[in-house]
């Protein structure tokens, strides 16, 4: 028995995901659950399970290929439950559809358990006794039965239209930004899909405002044309086109502030230097990073306020009462921002030991959806790099972002004195619609405050 496993829905509200490998060949025998696949979606790297046990008979589609969801990828050949034909099936039994898994993980198909199948019942079955009821028809007596059945007739076509229209995110940003209302929208594309050109035309036909039409007639961008060895161009696809998408969504939604502190972090590096031969951290890795995060989470519970979002849909302010600590990772594949999730309940040796995890999972492209979604807060640590300090554009969502600067030796004022001292610049960027300027100040200076005097947490805590 042929069986095709076709692209899931990976739960991402997507509809397309690029085969990234595949770790099996045609001709393979697989287990149920084996690895077969690695996929690209717009945020991560997903390894995708094999829903049967089988022999690999063909793969669908190349690596680099961007495939829609419900398109078929692998086929297999499986025994069915007897280990016989498909036709040996009980008529009735096979008439059945199994269900076909349609989540990573989802598990093997649903097979038969022996008992008695209820026959499925259509609309078909009232044509039976038409026969029978002919016979009144001299008395010109209303027949009730077929009126029963007209408005069953017609579920099909409601359900059909309660549908989402199949569209990519780009697209329904920008139907958005034009107050676009894709159930509207005919689509052109593949399987109905609606592409900005679409949203474009029915823009150029309706009553809207002019700078909505004036967006819709900017230009797509343009496709990859082959040149000679003078460019390279690169498709704009996966992590790299939804960070785009979702910076500029914040640049453009969120008002930003920021705010810079530059921090003699001596009493800081020192601490760090001691933690590092301590045996309660022996095995872990330690970096400014550590403490930095730690300082955080603890200046937050003085500046609950940072720890926000502002929900447009609903107009509310919503105030987390965890901390879910964002980690901007610079990986070959684009910028990502996984977190940790309920960081402020970790004490600093296993906040230590998820930052190592959190950073290496996401630079090998491993890192799960649930990682990349949900954060509250986010750090990025640009003085890996050698940069004193930046303007960082908001992760969706969040009401701050840190910016940590390179840890550098500097003459500094030190007890009246001035002395060589080792001095790192802080930049916060915040939402100005959730966060004041004296909220902003107050947490910037609080996290400043613990790295320049690390005993200051007691005083915190």
């Amino acid at each position: 028995m042929i069986k095709e496993f076709r692209l899931p829905d990976l739960g991402e509200g997507l509809t397309e995901s690029e085969i990234v490998s595949w770790k099996v060949g045609v001709g393979d025998t697989v287990s149920l659950n084996q690895v077969i696949a690695e996929v690209e979606t717009a945020k991560a790297v997903v390894e995708l399970p094999s829903p049967f046990a089988g022999v690999i008979t063909a793969l669908h589609e190349q690596p680099g290929t961007v495939v829609e969801v419900g398109k078929p990828i692998v086929s297999f050949e499986v025994k069915d439950d007897a280990g016989t034909q498909p036709a040996a099936a009980a008529p009735a039994e096979a008439a059945l559809p199994k269900r076909e898994p349609n989540l990573v993980g989802y598990g093997a198909v649903v097979e038969s358990t022996g008992r008695p199948v209820r026959r499925q019942r259509t609309l078909a079955e009232p044509a039976e006794p038409r026969p029978v009821e002919t016979k009144p028809v001299e008395t010109k007596a209303p027949l009730a039965e077929p009126a029963e059945i007209r408005p069953v007739e017609t579920k099909p076509a409601e359900t059909k239209s309660a549908e989402r229209p199949r569209s990519t995110p780009p697209v329904r940003k920008l139907a958005k930004d034009l107050g676009v209302e894709l159930e509207k929208v005919a689509g052109s594309g593949p399987s109905g899909l609606i592409t900005r050109d679409d949203v474009r035309n029915f823009v150029g036909g309706g009553d809207l405002p002019a700078a909505a039409h004036e967006l819709a007639a900017q230009p797509a961008a343009p496709q990859a044309v082959p040149q000679g060895e003078r460019e390279v161009r690169t498709p704009i696809k996966g992590v790299r086109k939804f960070t785009a998408a979702a910076m500029v969504s914040s640049a453009f939604t969120a008002p930003h502030v920021t705010e810079f502190l530059t921090v003699d972090v001596t009493p800081a590096m020192e601490l760090l230097a001691r933690l590092k031969e301590s045996k309660a951290f022996a095995g872990h890795k330690l970096t400014p990073l550590t403490l930095v995060a730690k300082a955080v989470l603890i200046a937050l519970r003085r500046n609950p306020g940072l720890n926000a979002k502002w929900d447009e849909a609903n107009q509310e302010i919503v105030q987390f009462n965890y901390v879910n600590l964002g980690i901007a990772a610079a990986t070959p594949r684009g910028l990502t921002v996984p977190n940790i999730k309920d960081a402020d309940r970790l004490a600093l040796v296993d906040l230590s030991t998820a930052l190592a995890e959190l950073t290496d999972t996401a630079r090998a492209g491993k890192t799960s959806p649930e990682d990349l979604s949900g954060g509250t807060i986010s750090i990025t640590n640009i003085g890996v790099f050698g940069i004193d300090a930046g303007t960082p554009i908001l992760n969706p969502g969040e009401a701050a972002i840190l910016a940590m600067g390179a840890v550098r030796k500097m003459p500094w004022e030190y007890q009246d004195q001035v002395a060589l001292r080792q001095v790192m610049t802080l930049s916060l960027s915040f939402d100005h619609r959730l966060v004041d300027g004296e909220q902003g100040s107050r947490f910037l200076a609080d996290v400043g405050a613990l790295l320049a005097d690390p005993g200051m947490a007691l005083a915190m805590a």
